[in-house]
């Protein structure tokens, strides 16, 4: 007898009928947290949905705007093109994570002292996104703008952070302050490595 005989479920959707779902065990912000999700959830939802950590906003669900950037072994990623199943054992890290108690990150004071947040939707992702830019600097990695390939640092000044910002987006217009926010804090990194 073929599947195609037998009665539809009609108390399980379609997509969900045979919805392929795993264990999982997320390190998020130094604590683990053992999930059962649909290979098909993204690490945005898992977080927000399943998890309450709403400090990631969902912004264009497509890659395009940033709000979902988080950390993941250091390196940001856009969290709602990325399958939550394929950051197990991999260390993630969202907005909820840099601050240590009261203090603030160097990166969220820097966007605090310089009004780099306006209506505050977008900055999350902008400072999750400045946080990976600049340990992307220090690594020497280069930007479509670095002028010196061969740096072992990439030095930073407003075009550099604007280039390697710029898959962040503000619709409030508040770059000018984003901006001097990213170059006080990798002053402030630079003064603290000297």
């Amino acid at each position: 007898m073929s599947l195609s005989h037998l009665p539809p479920d009609s108390s399980v959707a379609p997509h969900q009928q045979d919805s392929p779902s795993n264990a999982v065990t997320l390190r998020i912000n130094a604590s683990e947290h053992r999930l059962t999700l649909d290979n098909r959830v993204t690490l945005l939802d898992a977080l927000r949905e399943r998890l309450g950590l709403t400090g990631t906003k969902k912004g264009c669900d497509h890659g395009q705007c940033g709000a979902c950037t988080v950390l993941v072994d250091g390196e940001r990623v856009n969290s709602c093109l990325t399958l939550a199943v394929t950051a197990e054992g991999r260390e993630i890290v969202t907005v909820e994570g840099l601050a240590d108690g009261d203090r603030l990150h160097p990166v969220q004071q820097a966007f605090r002292d310089h009004d780099g947040l306006q209506c505050g939707y977008c900055t999350p992702g902008q400072i999750c996104s400045a946080v990976g830019a600049l340990a992307e600097a220090e690594r020497g990695w280069p930007s479509h703008v670095t002028e010196d390939l061969a740096a072992d640092v990439a030095a930073l000044d407003a075009d550099e952070v604007r280039e390697r910002m710029s898959g962040n987006l503000c619709r409030c217009g508040a770059y000018g302050g984003i901006v001097a926010a990213v170059l006080e804090a990798a002053a402030e990194s630079n003064r603290g490595a000297a």
